[in-house]
């Protein structure tokens, strides 16, 4: 899944915030619904523009910004450096 076929993130749309392309939905905002119990097909129903490749690419986009480090912070031991 190449996320960035989906997501964006334009300064001039919600403040730069990554959002589906063609929406004013942010990845923030729908993280936000999902754990707040959304279900994927609660989502779909009440933002028709909203598809399942675009909940696919939510994901794989989180789960890039784990994997470079980008949703949390790395502590250094203050003995070492």
């Amino acid at each position: 899944m190449n996320w960035k076929e989906h997501i964006s993130s334009d300064s001039e749309i919600l403040m730069g915030k990554p959002s589906i392309k063609g929406t004013r939905l942010s990845i923030e905002f729908l993280i936000g619904r999902l754990a707040n119990g959304w279900t994927d097909q609660m989502l779909l129903d009440n933002y028709p523009r909203l598809t399942q490749q675009d909940l696919q690419a939510v994901f794989a986009y989180i789960q890039d910004c784990l994997r470079d480090n980008l949703l949390y912070e790395i502590s250094i031991p203050k003995n070492a450096a």
